[in-house]
C-alpha cells in the first residue's frame, strides 16, 4: 500500500512561525490546480505495481480551495492509480474557511477525513501566531464538523511563549471536550527566517524554552492517555480506530508521492523533493518535466531512517528487522549505543522491539541521533 500527498501553496496570511513553502498570492490558482493534476498524471508509472490507500491535501492551506478544485484533483488520483475501495482521503483546514456551507459541501465530496488548524483556543496565543481565526471560530468550526465529519482531528501547538502549564491543561481539556478522535500536537519551534525568529531576536517575543515545552509535553501525553488516546507517534494521538493512516504509513516507511511545490516523494530506495517555487514548478510541469532533485539512499541511510522514525512510535525499532534488512553489525551498534539509555530508563527492549519510555519519547530524535550509524556502507 502507498500514499498520495499533494501540497496546497496557499495561505490567507502568514502565520509567524510558520517556514512551509506558500504563498499569499492567489491569482494563479487555476493554473496550479492544472499542474497539480498534470503532476499527478506524470508521475503514475512510479506506482505502476502499488495501491494507493491514503490521499492527503497539506499546505500551505487546502481548504482555500474550492470543493470542485478538489475533487478535480482527487479525480486525478483516481484516473491514473489503482486506489482502495475506501481511501483515507485527508484535507487540511483552518477554523476561518470552515462556514457551515463549507463544511456540507465538503462532507459531499470524497473528503471523509478534516484536519483542523485549531493551534490554540486561547485568542492571545492566536495574535501571537498570526493565525487567520479566533478563537470563537475555532469552537464553532469544531462544532459543525462534527455533524458532518466522524473522523476529525485537531491541531494544538504546546512550548509556546507565556504559556502556562494551567493554559495548557485547558487547552487539551477543552479539546477532549469535543470528544475529538484524534489530536496532532507539536512544540513550537523557532525556525530560521520567520517572523516568530525575528521577534525572538529583538526582544519582542521571549525565547521558547526547551524545559517548558518538555513539561508541557507530559502533560499533553498523560492527560491524553488518561482520556482514552493513544499517543501512537510522539506528535500523534489517537482514539482505537483512529489513527491516522497517513501518518502511521509515512512513521512506517511506507511508500508516497508528493505532489506539487515543496512535496517530498519517497519509494524505499530513493527520496524525492520538488523545487519550492510556484511560477518554476508551474512552467516545469507545463513543459511536461519533474522539476524534482532526487538522492539514493545508502544502507546506513536507510538505518539511520528507520532508527529516527521508529523510535517517535508505538512500532519502536524491531532488532528482527535491523538483522534482515541492514545486519549483525548494525544490530549490535545498536545494542551498544543503546545501553546507557536503557541504564537511564528512556529506552527499553520488549522482546525484540527496542522502544522510547514514557519519560524518553520527548526526547527521541536527540536520543536517535546518537543510535545513528556514521560510517559503514
Amino acid at each position: 500500500m502507498a500514499g498520495i500527498y499533494i501540497h496546497i501553496p496557499f495561505c490567507k496570511q502568514a502565520c509567524h512561525y510558520c517556514d512551509f513553502h506558500f504563498s499569499t498570492q492567489m491569482g494563479k490558482k487555476e493554473t496550479m490546480i492544472n499542474a497539480l493534476s498534470k503532476e499527478i498524471a506524470l508521475r503514475k508509472s512510479e506506482f505502476e505495481n502499488e495501491t494507493v490507500e491514503t490521499i492527503y491535501f497539506g499546505g500551505g492551506t487546502p481548504s482555500v480551495l474550492e470543493v470542485s478544485e478538489i475533487e478535480k484533483l482527487v479525480a486525478a488520483v483516481y484516473d491514473n492509480y489503482r486506489v482502495i475501495d475506501k481511501p483515507e482521503i485527508t484535507l487540511e483546514a483552518n477554523p476561518d474557511d470552515l462556514s457551515e456551507d463549507k463544511i456540507v459541501s465538503f462532507s459531499e465530496s470524497p473528503i471523509n477525513r478534516l484536519s483542523i488548524g485549531v493551534q490554540s483556543f486561547f485568542e492571545e496565543d492566536l495574535k501571537l501566531m498570526n493565525r487567520a481565526h479566533n478563537a470563537n471560530e475555532a469552537e464553532q468550526c469544531i462544532q459543525q464538523a462534527k455533524k458532518h465529519f466522524q473522523n476529525i482531528s485537531i491541531d494544538l501547538i504546546y512550548g509556546m511563549p507565556n504559556m502556562t502549564n494551567e493554559r495548557w491543561k485547558e487547552n487539551i481539556d477543552k479539546a477532549i471536550s469535543f470528544q475529538i478522535p484524534h489530536i496532532s500536537s507539536y512544540a513550537l519551534t523557532v525556525e530560521p527566517k520567520t517572523a516568530l525568529a525575528n521577534f525572538v531576536k529583538k526582544g519582542l517575543v521571549k525565547p521558547v524554552e526547551d524545559e517548558v515545552a518538555q513539561e508541557h509535553f507530559h502533560i499533553l501525553n498523560n492527560t491524553l492517555t488518561e482520556a482514552g488516546y493513544s499517543c501512537y507517534e510522539i506528535s500523534n494521538f489517537g482514539k482505537p480506530g483512529y489513527f491516522s493512516k497517513n501518518n502511521s504509513a509515512y512513521w512506517q516507511q511506507k511508500k508516497y508521492i508528493g505532489i506539487g511545490p515543496s512535496a517530498h516523494s519517497f519509494d524505499g530506495i530513493r527520496r524525492g523533493w520538488n523545487i519550492n517555487n510556484n511560477p518554476k514548478y508551474i512552467k516545469a510541469i507545463t513543459n511536461g518535466e519533474l522539476p524534482m532533485e532526487e538522492e539514493v539512499l545508502s544502507k546506513t541511510d536507510k538505518y539511520n531512517e528507520y532508527i529516527m522514525t521508529g523510535l517517535r512510535t508505538i512500532w519502536g525499532v524491531s532488532l528482527l528487522k535491523v538483522v534482515e534488512e541492514f545486519g549483525n553489525k548494525y544490530k549490535e551498534y545498536l545494542l551498544q549505543q543503546a545501553d546507557k539509555y536503557i541504564e537511564q530508563h528512556l529506552l527499553y527492549l520488549d522482546d525484540d522491539t527496542l522502544l522510547a519510555t514514557k519519560k524518553g519519547k520527548f526526547l527521541a530524535d536527540g536520543i536517535a541521533s546518537d543510535l545513528f550509524m556514521l560510517n559503514l556502507k
